[in-house]
């Protein structure tokens, strides 16, 4: 344990729940959010919060959509503290197999912000750090979670080995995470997963931190629309392929 690094202090994580359920009442997946985020807490990283669904979020794929027929859209508010943010959480149930409706409009509405780039002339999310967080009472972790982590890195997160946990009790209906007797806090299986997944980002975001971002070269949006092709061949040599 001599070589860990402690103090992860600077760095801002985001988790994004995705649960259907509006606050005050009982999210199954906050409660495993909080477990990934009582660790990076007690390890100096500022950490937010957010249940999507308390917010009047505009169906669509532009950053603000008032600009596009809807009276009401607080994403813009939304955006701006997740692009402040090094490490973003998607968290969210499982239902009928896949990831929440709230999940995906929360993805959507990130890829609506895709083609915006940074000081460097990369892509926005380039530097920062993607996982997600799954849980339900059916079959469906890893399959939601391939979706998110895919759609992540997509867009330009970078996702570290192991980037994603969860916890499901027995197919059909059942206890939930939080439910007594569910045996969902104390999964070692999950514990493990949330652990590991959790300083697995901090790691990483902490490197691209101290690297002052993702390296630049060759991935340069604004470079390429003036014209830079970063050693492309139009019309490769058919005789070296």
């Amino acid at each position: 344990m001599s070589n860990l690094k402690d103090d992860f202090s600077g760095l801002r994580a985001m988790f994004v729940n995705c649960t259907l359920k509006r606050s005050p009442e009982q999210s199954h997946t906050q409660g495993l959010v909080d477990a990934s985020a009582a660790i990076m807490s007690r390890h100096g990283v500022e950490v937010e919060l957010v249940r999507a669904v308390d917010h009047d979020i505009a169906t669509g794929v532009y950053l603000d959509m008032t600009e596009h027929g809807w009276e009401h859209d607080e994403w813009p508010l939304l955006f701006s503290r997740i692009i402040a943010a090094d490490i973003l959480v998607i968290a969210g149930p499982i239902w009928l197999g896949d990831n929440s409706s709230i999940t995906k409009q929360v993805i959507e509405r990130l890829y609506a912000g895709s083609s915006m780039t940074n000081a460097s002339g990369q892509y926005v999310y380039y530097g920062k750090v993607g996982g997600a967080i799954i849980t339900g009472n059916e079959d469906g972790i890893k399959h939601c979670a391939s979706n998110i982590l895919y759609s992540l890195q997509h867009i330009g997160y970078a996702i570290p080995p192991g980037a994603d946990a969860g916890w499901i009790g027995e197919a059909g209906p059942g206890p939930s995470y939080l439910d007594p007797g569910s045996g969902g806090p104390d999964n070692e299986f999950t514990k493990r997963n949330t652990t590991f997944m959790t300083w697995n980002l901090m790691h990483l975001a902490a490197m691209f931190k101290a690297a002052g971002g993702f390296p630049v070269g060759g991935n340069q949006r604004t470079e390429w629309d003036a014209g830079a092709r970063f050693d492309y061949e139009e019309h490769p040599n058919p005789e070296y392929r």
